[in-house]
């Protein structure tokens, strides 16, 4: 019975934890195409985001963007408009937005959807060229907003 009792509420304690994150699909953009709400209630770690963004097996965005306090990482991309600055020309929600899916607030991006599963294509499972049976999102749902709190900080 105190194993039960103990396991029932490890369990519950960990669905209280992921009850709040949204999933891909359960994305909400306002009529601006942000996205207001938090995709975990939990703040984003700026620290972290920095490092999901010179990651080149996560977000990887200096391959695109030019990052001037991402001094550290190398080969800064050109082909995205340079991040610095951007805490003060986009809000969270903005920016929250930007990162799941660009092409909701400019249709024409060639900008990754960082946490989205659906409307486009990818590769197969393991590179079969069959249609992949699950495909997960870029970043998960808390690298999403560390990211979002590591943008934030970048002021003019």
């Amino acid at each position: 019975m105190k194993v039960y009792a103990l396991t029932l509420a490890a369990t519950l304690a960990a669905g209280a934890a992921f009850a709040g994150e949204v999933a891909p699909a359960d994305v909400v953009f306002n009529e601006d195409g942000a996205i207001v709400a938090s995709l975990t209630g939990v703040e984003g770690n700026p620290a972290e985001g920095a490092k999901v963004m010179t990651n080149r097996g996560l977000g990887n965005c200096v391959a695109c963007h030019e990052v001037s306090a991402l001094n550290n990482a190398p080969f800064h991309g050109n082909v995205g408009p340079s991040l610095d600055g951007v805490g003060d020309r986009w809000s969270a929600a903005e920016l929250r937005s930007i990162i799941v899916n660009a092409k909701v607030m400019y249709e024409g991006t060639v900008m990754p959807s960082f946490y989205r599963v659906s409307g486009f294509y990818r590769p197969g499972d393991g590179y079969t060229g069959k249609a992949a049976t699950e495909i997960a999102p870029l970043l998960t749902a808390q690298q999403v907003e560390d990211v979002v709190a590591f943008l934030g900080t970048l002021k003019e």
